[in-house]
């Protein structure tokens, strides 16, 4: 362009935009819907085209191509099980055995400062010994009604050996064939013994006193649950099978011997390890947890108020 000459006209400008539509500048958001059309266009493509194909199995890579993956073995039969029962059983009949000894702490564990303390989502310290009892009790009778609500329950707080056996072999007697529920806390008492025995009181609680997985069992009979929320409850499982075991030993050996000893009306059946189901709150080497921000009966919190 030579001086003199008027400038070329000049095309109008568009107004200026807002740099920024959200967090993408106008431009960069105007190519990538241009992208996206495209990309939406070819897809279309590509649909049509598959309409057209047809995939087998046989057209897809063989992972598993060994000999024995391709010829069949007829000695394998294939057996199908579910954990499902194949016949309905109810619980009926529920006992709650509740050993806490409100205010003394058993001596075989020395718990942290401060700890858990809850019990059934209750203070134990924050009422007086019984009344706390009494309410712990009552709390988890309904936390178990909410999932059971016909049952038979019956309470046993801070009971002796001989309110258990009482206990268990009245509500067996009325379960007939039905199952039984056995819930122990066993939060002040001492751990559970390598022989197999739990803990409760004597009738004047100045002593504990042991209480053998054997006669329980034979109290309990079978079809049963057991719910453990003790300190090292592992324990208390590896004992039940042994005892068991031994129960059906001794069965067998009293069929042979001739049945019944003298006296007695009928030979009853052993418990049956198959029907009874047990909830361990933790294993044999383990101890329950005392941390102060979760109640003290954290297994039994987790099973009936999740």
């Amino acid at each position: 362009m030579s001086r003199g000459e008027p400038p070329p006209p000049t095309l109008p400008q568009a107004p200026a935009r807002s740099g920024w539509l959200g967090f993408l500048p106008v431009s960069a958001l105007e190519d990538n819907l241009r992208n996206i059309n495209l990309e939406t266009e070819e897809a279309q493509e590509v649909d049509e085209e598959d309409d057209e194909l047809v995939f087998t199995f046989d057209d897809l890579p063989l992972v598993f191509s060994c000999p024995r993956h391709w010829q069949a073995d007829p000695a394998v039969d294939m057996i199908m099980q579910t954990w499902r029962m194949r016949e309905r059983m109810k619980t009926v009949s529920v006992a709650l055995v509740i050993c806490l000894n409100v205010g003394v702490d058993p001596p075989d564990v020395t718990k942290t400062q401060p700890c858990a303390r809850q019990e059934c989502w209750v203070d134990p310290l924050s009422l007086n010994p019984q009344r706390a009892l009494e309410t712990i009790g009552g709390n988890l009778q309904r936390q178990y009604e909410r999932w059971q609500p016909r049952a038979r329950y019956r309470q046993s707080l801070d009971p002796t050996v001989e309110e258990v056996r009482r206990l268990a072999t009245g509500l067996r007697r009325s379960a007939r064939e039905e199952r039984v529920l056995f819930h122990y806390n066993g939060h002040g008492v001492p751990r559970p013994t390598a022989n197999g025995e739990i803990w409760v009181f004597n009738r004047s609680y100045t002593q504990y006193i042991p209480l053998s997985i054997y006669d329980l069992q034979s109290w309990m009979g079978s079809p049963s649950i057991y719910v453990y929320d003790c300190n090292n409850a592992g324990i208390i499982v590896d004992s039940f099978k042994n005892f068991a075991e031994q129960h059906e030993r001794e069965y067998v050996e009293q069929v042979r011997a001739g049945g019944p000893q003298a006296g007695a009306a009928e030979l009853p059946p052993p418990p049956s390890l198959r029907n009874c189901i047990q909830l361990a709150a933790c294993s044999k080497d383990q101890l329950l947890p005392m941390n102060p921000d979760l109640p003290a009966d954290l297994f039994t919190a987790c099973l009936t108020t999740p």
